[in-house]
């Protein structure tokens, strides 16, 4: 059981870290263009106003796919309530790989709008 909750803990890490940046990007992205925090990307770097809509784009995904993954763990790892160890840590890095796939992959819409709304000089397209 020790082992069990250890994994829910584990896997619940993720969908909570979501929802936090998720909205704290919204409300209160890093205000300048830097290299140590943020959603730091190429093409989110080029100018403030891109940074910008970056940060409250990958806010929304954020908060929504949290909001998604986090009940879905939880079912995930109840269904391995009572279980030995080994099934336990195989439900629990099955979840966890899922949710890093999940929060990798948000960056391909949040590019593929910052594309479409900014040239390459990070202008706002019009």
């Amino acid at each position: 059981m020790g082992f069990w909750i250890f994994m829910l803990i584990c896997d619940l890490i993720t969908p909570v870290i979501m929802l936090v940046f998720g909205q704290r990007f919204i409300k209160h992205p890093p205000r300048d263009v830097n290299a140590v925090y943020g959603y730091r990307t190429a093409r989110s770097m080029k100018s403030k106003a891109a940074w910008d809509f970056a940060h409250h784009c990958i806010g929304r995904l954020w908060r929504v796919l949290g909001l998604i993954l986090l009940p879905l763990t939880c079912v995930g790892v109840l269904l391995c309530l009572g279980k030995d160890v080994k099934t336990v840590g195989i439900y629990g890095s099955v979840i966890l790989g899922v949710q890093m796939a999940v929060m990798i992959g948000s960056i391909c819409p949040v590019e593929k709008a910052l594309k479409e709304n900014f040239n390459q000089f990070g202008r706002r397209k019009k």
